[in-house]
């Protein structure tokens, strides 16, 4: 659980919330009805991705801000080896 979390902090996660978020808004936007429920979730994503922020971080009592988060894991893992 802790990789994935210090994986979704880092630019790769970042770009896969961006890209998820994108990707569910335009779903439904083009497919209308309720399915517009999904569009307006996908903004979620989407905005923690572009503003640098890993909501699941506070799950292993790490910062949810992206700098000091990945300070955070540097430091740490430094402190690993």
């Amino acid at each position: 659980m802790r990789r994935f979390v210090v994986f979704m902090g880092g630019h790769k996660g970042r770009v896969i919330r961006a890209g998820m978020g994108l990707a569910m808004i335009a779903a439904g936007a083009s497919a209308g009805g309720g399915w517009w429920a999904l569009a307006a979730f996908g903004v979620l994503p989407l905005a923690t991705g572009v503003l640098d922020l890993c909501p699941v971080a506070p799950l292993m009592r790490l910062p949810v801000a992206g700098k000091a988060f990945r300070v955070c894991t540097v430091t740490e893992g430094r402190a690993r080896r």
